[in-house]
Parts: C-alpha cells; structure tokens; sequence
C-alpha cells in the first residue's frame, strides 16, 4: 500500500511527525509549490525565495536519505497550482491509498485539510505539530476558564513545564521578567556586531530567477537575499548570534537606529518558522551562554520570552479564536492602508527607514513593527485587515498563525484587549528616546502642533479622543487620561482638525 506523506513549506523537519514511521521503500514525500499559496497574498519577493528554496534543499536532503520524494515545481507545466488538485494529481501518479500530513499552520489550509479525506476517498491522517512547546489541547486547557489571557501568566507556566531558567519551580536570578532592564537607548558610540548572512547557491539562485520572472513586480529587492535556507545555515546563524549578539540584546532589544537594521536581534524567525530550527535548541542555546557566563541573564531571559513567551503564546491564541478574530475590530478603524508602507515614500523618516529595511530584507525587528509602522496604523486607525494583510506579505517570517495575533492584538488592538492590556500608542516622543531617527526627519518631535509638528504627537492625541469610550476605563492608560481630561473642548477640537487635515493626504 502506497502512502503519501505532505510536508508542507513550513514543517521543513527532519523530525515532522509527518514523516514518523516512513518506509523509505514504499511511502512517497509529496512537496508543492503552488501558486494559490504564492498569491494568497502578494508577498515579499525574497518570502518567496525563502520558502522555496527551503523546500527544494529540504527534498535534497530527504533523496540523500534515500527516501523518495515527489517535487513539483512552480514552473512544473502541468502544476495546476492548488495544494487540493496537485495532492489529487499525486494520489492517482502513485495509486496511493492513504495520505498522512502534520497540521497545517494556517486556519485557511487546515479547513482544505478538513475536506480531503472526503474529496479523496482515502483516509487522511493529520497529526499533530509536536515542534512546539505547548499543543493547541495544552492552551485550551490554560485558557479555559480564565476571564483574561496575559502571556505573562502562560510563560511563567512554560518556563516550569518545561525546565527552563528555572532552580525547582523558581525563575533563575529571583525574577520571571527582566524586561525593565531592557529598555535602554543604544549609545551613539556602539557598533553593532556583523552579523553571518548566507549567499546564494545555485538552488537559490535558480529560484531567485524563477522569481524575478514570475514576482518581479512584487514588493522588496531580490539582490540582498542571504537568509539561511538549510538546517546547517541556520544552525551557523543561531551560533553566530548567541556569540556575537545575545550579550548585548537584552540591553538594546527596544533600540533603534539608522542604517543598522539587524542591531543585537537573532533574525532566527523565518529558520524557526519555516522548521530549519526548533525553539528547544534556539532556547537551550540561549541558556546554556547564561549558565557558562557568556551573556546576561536579562539578554537570555528576554530571547527566551520571545520563543517560549510569545510565539507560542500567540499560536494559542490564533487556534483558540480562529476563525473569527481575523474579523475583529475593536475600535473600528476603517482608514485606507497609506500607499508609502509600499513605496517608502514619506517624509516621515522613523517610517521610512522601517519600510527600507522591509523592502531590502523582507525584515524588521519588533520594535520598528510594533513601534513604528504598527503604532502608525493604530493611531491613524487603519482598517485592521488591510495593515494585517500587509504584514503578512511583507516580512520573511509572516506565518499567519504568528503574525495575525501579533498584529491584531498587539499592533492595532483591535481585538479589544483579548491578547495584550492595553494599545501600544506613543507619541513621538518615544521614538526621539529609542532610535535615532528624529535626527534627520523633516519634521520636528519637539513641536506638538502645526505643519512642521511630528506627525506621531497630535495622531497620538487624536486617537485618545476618539476612542475615549472605548479606552478610558483601562486602569493602564490612565495617565494620558488624565492629562486629556485637562483640554479645553477648543483644544481637542483643534487636536483632531490637524490630525484629520494630515490623514486625508493619503
């Protein structure tokens, strides 16, 4: 009996549960490259370099192993270009009788998963994704019943569960967070390290080819690819940045600055995501600097929330609330996405030096996500679908289990606090203290109103007006609250005619 085994783009590992008890003698590796997954959304030409050339050297490595693979290429003629219709075209090429796959990450593929043992007539078995710590079944149970979600709760039980900085059932160094020790602006004087970046080789090449033809209109450059595109490479690149980053990436995580757009952070993402790296290694490499002295434990703290905190925290949320919180929108935004989130052209220079770095890298840290291009649309009150959809499209890591939450709940809030305490608004004046951009801006973060005023200080304001029902009662945004409740009706009037005269440039 023959069977096929699916792995999809992003399950790119040795030790995917798809791939369990495979005979190499009789069982076949199915991988698809097709177009409905390359246009779901218009992606980043180097996403798409990504992905795919991963996949091409994962097949590589599974032939090399013996096993035996059924590729079909984008520029496969005869690719109809459905994961549905090619799995269709493969059962009868192989007269497979069972087909077995892991969990898809995305909501969208899961439901076409749902209908295939149906549409096939051969069962299907769909296993769970054990990459991760915690299974969709462990955050339901940590959720349910509890009146709110707050990643800090979720984590503390993780860093327990699974033994992780951690002497017994206590945090190493007496605290479960060194957040506060991770907020300092970087120094003039400090020289982020270069960081270990790959060249393409000649399947990358052939892909980029393929890619310019096919995406060349696409958003992003393909000239400055060099992610890494196998499991070697990104072990090299998790090496590379526990030894030459991670000491100083807790001080500076929050940082920002102009033409360095890698500072201190891991650029691990798109490996973890795609497979290339498991979060276990990525964390116990991070602990293993601490316990042998290389890098503080506010740095290794701080990379282990993100891995072990937030992404699979994330991940809960989006299989919890699926399908429904696509949809959400608290506040009710309803403002056109800006056309310069795709050309970069504003005189904004904290925007325009985040979308650069997106358009060269298909990457920016979370700061100039969250802080920069997501407090934009939040304060703007961009409609949260079409800034969500951009995300998605834009960065190489975009995965829509991780990203959607990441900016519906924490970029624009517009599931109403159900995953973060309170929206991320900042006024200019943040950015001055966190980044060097305001230097070279055509605008001044010191003035509050008129035309040469920081765009970010009176949007900032304005959003408080308009969602005062909404936010007030929030015990975190009390203090801007406070002081709003000392304007004049003149004052705030004038407050939301320059915010509205600004937005309807666009």
């Amino acid at each position: 009996m023959t069977t096929l085994r699916l792995v999809l783009g992003d399950q790119l590992s040795a030790g995917i549960s798809a791939l369990a008890g495979i005979d190499p003698e009789r069982d076949v590796v199915l991988m698809l490259e097709v177009d409905e997954e390359c246009r779901h959304v218009p992606h980043h030409q180097q996403k798409i370099v990504l992905f795919l050339s991963a996949m091409r050297h994962f097949a590589q490595d599974l032939r090399r192993q013996g096993i035996q693979v059924d590729y079909v290429g984008l520029d496969d003629r005869a690719n109809t270009g459905s994961f549905t219709s090619e799995i269709e075209r493969a059962i009868a090429r192989h007269g497979a009788q069972r087909l077995i796959l892991t969990e898809p990450g995305e909501w969208r593929v899961q439901a076409m998963a749902d209908g295939w043992s149906h549409r096939f007539g051969l069962p299907v078995d769909l296993r769970t994704d054990d990459r991760f710590f915690a299974s969709k079944a462990r955050f339901r149970a940590w959720a349910n019943g509890r009146r709110s979600w707050r990643m800090e709760h979720f984590y503390h039980e993780m860093r327990r569960e699974h033994a992780i900085l951690v002497e017994g059932d206590q945090p190493v160094g007496g605290l479960w967070n060194f957040d506060a020790e991770n907020r300092k602006s970087l120094p003039a004087s400090a020289i982020p390290p270069p960081r270990r970046r790959f060249l393409p080789d000649p399947t990358t090449r052939e892909v980029m080819a393929m890619v310019a033809e096919r995406f060349g209109g696409n958003f992003g450059v393909l000239g400055s690819f060099a992610w890494p595109v196998t499991r070697e490479e990104a072990r090299e690149a998790l090496d590379d940045f526990v030894a030459s980053a991670l000491p100083w990436f807790g001080d500076y995580q929050d940082a920002m600055k102009e033409g360095a757009p890698f500072l201190y952070h891991s650029l691990l993402a798109p490996a973890l995501n795609l497979g290339l790296l498991s979060p276990r290694e990525a964390c116990a490499a991070a602990e293993a600097a601490w316990r042998s002295g290389r890098a503080p434990i506010n740095a290794v703290e701080g990379f282990i929330r993100q891995i072990l905190g937030w992404r699979e925290y994330v991940r809960g949320v989006y299989w919890t609330l699926m399908p429904a919180y696509a949809d959400g929108n608290a506040l009710e935004a309803s403002h056109d996405l800006p056309a310069f989130y795709w050309t970069g052209e504003t005189d904004m220079q904290c925007l325009r030096a985040a979308i650069d770095s997106t358009r060269k890298h298909a990457y920016a840290h979370h700061i100039q996500r969250l802080m920069i291009t997501g407090n934009f649309a939040l304060l703007a009150g961009i409609a949260p679908r079409e800034i969500e959809r951009w995300y998605l499209a834009v960065y190489a890591d975009a995965i829509e289990w991780v990203e959607m939450p990441n900016t519906l709940g924490m970029a624009v809030f517009a599931d109403g606090g159900r995953m973060a305490s309170k929206p991320y608004a900042a006024s200019g004046a943040y950015i001055d203290r966190m980044s060097d951009y305001c230097e070279g801006c055509a605008y001044d973060v010191a003035l509050k109103t008129g035309p040469r005023a920081c765009p970010f200080n009176y949007l900032y304001w304005a959003f408080l007006i308009r969602n005062e029902a909404r936010l007030r009662s929030n015990p975190r945004m009390a203090m801007p609250y406070r002081t709003l409740s000392t304007w004049s009706p003149a004052r705030k009037a004038a407050c939301l005619a320059e915010a509205d005269a600004f937005l309807a440039g666009f």
